[in-house]
């Protein structure tokens, strides 16, 4: 009985303190678990917004990682975490939308709580310099008279990449053959390597490795001021727009003013000038998906993705 009242008073007194402690929030360091080893897209652009949370939020964010089984391996410990707002967890999708659809994992993706969707890395092609395709043209050309020669290497299977090279096979009318690696680097590794003829990266690739790929056309809607003279797919008359969406999770139990709070620290970061050039540079694209609009947006991705997973093999398990 005892123990029953000290959890009665201890739901009661919560409200206030909540409250309190979203008025003051963070008054110490946020712990930023990032659900992917170290090195990638998504520790890259933590590491920029990291640069920037104090300057915005008043305390600093330690990051740390849980990689493992694509992100599920914390994505499925989640909602497990303290509720409090110092610990937040980076967010992708389409991850979070075909791995539950696919299989078990731990998780479904009602179940997680984005409070902000920061940026997407636009998928891109990208061939050797050397390549005989200096075009887009070009290689859309060589696909058609040569059904599923050409190999584009990406990073995993059912992932953004997957779902490009996919969608471009039908928009362009073509069939290619898709190559998955373990990720970005061995992938891009594999279109240096000539493994494969070009590979469906993303756009960020063209940061790191410069002069030695040539990047043929890009997934977003207007060119990137990184690479202001690659076009986009829809410049070359192929409505193809997207890539890997990134964000930030907090563990369901969250207070819902501790979700706007943190989601407001996101759009903050966004807006600081130096987080902005960095991204632009890195070739990233900055959204401000926030914590009001997130019901939607996941709506019409889960729809947009849900769509797409029977062609790439996926049969829904819910």
């Amino acid at each position: 009985m005892l123990i029953s009242v000290a959890a009665t008073t201890a739901l009661a007194v919560a409200p206030f303190m909540t409250t309190a402690s979203a008025d003051s929030y963070p008054s110490k360091p946020v712990n930023y678990i990032i659900p992917f080893n170290a090195g990638g897209e998504s520790d890259l652009s933590a590491r920029f917004q990291q640069a920037s949370f104090e300057k915005v939020a008043g305390a600093p964010t330690v990051i740390q990682y849980m990689a493992g089984a694509g992100g599920a391996s914390a994505w499925s410990q989640l909602n497990s975490m303290p509720g409090d707002g110092y610990t937040i967890m980076g967010i992708n999708i389409p991850h979070t939308i075909l791995q539950p659809l696919q299989k078990e994992v731990g998780y479904q993706t009602d179940d997680l709580t984005p409070v902000h969707y920061f940026h997407y890395t636009p998928d891109a092609i990208f061939v050797p310099t050397d390549s005989p395709f200096k075009t887009l043209s070009d290689l859309m050309d060589y696909a058609s008279k040569n059904p599923a020669m050409v190999t584009f290497s990406g990073s995993g299977s059912n992932s953004s990449n997957n779902i490009a090279q996919v969608r471009f096979d039908e928009l362009a009318g073509v069939t290619t053959t898709y190559i998955p690696f373990s990720g970005t680097g061995p992938a891009v590794t594999a279109v240096l390597g000539s493994q494969v003829m070009a590979g469906f990266n993303y756009a960020t690739s063209g940061s790191n490795y410069g002069d030695k790929l040539r990047m043929l056309a890009v997934a977003a809607e207007e060119r990137l001021p990184a690479f202001p003279d690659v076009p986009t797919f829809r410049e070359l008359n192929l409505d193809l727009v997207g890539g890997a969406y990134r964000g930030v999770a907090v563990p369901s139990s969250t207070p819902e003013n501790v979700k706007q709070k943190v989601s407001d620290i996101v759009s903050a970061i966004n807006a600081d000038p130096d987080f902005k050039q960095k991204m632009e540079d890195g070739g990233f694209v900055l959204t401000d998906i926030t914590y009001d609009k997130m019901d939607n947006f996941i709506a019409a991705k889960t729809k947009e993705y849900t769509a797409v997973a029977e062609k790439l093999g996926i049969t829904a398990k819910r």
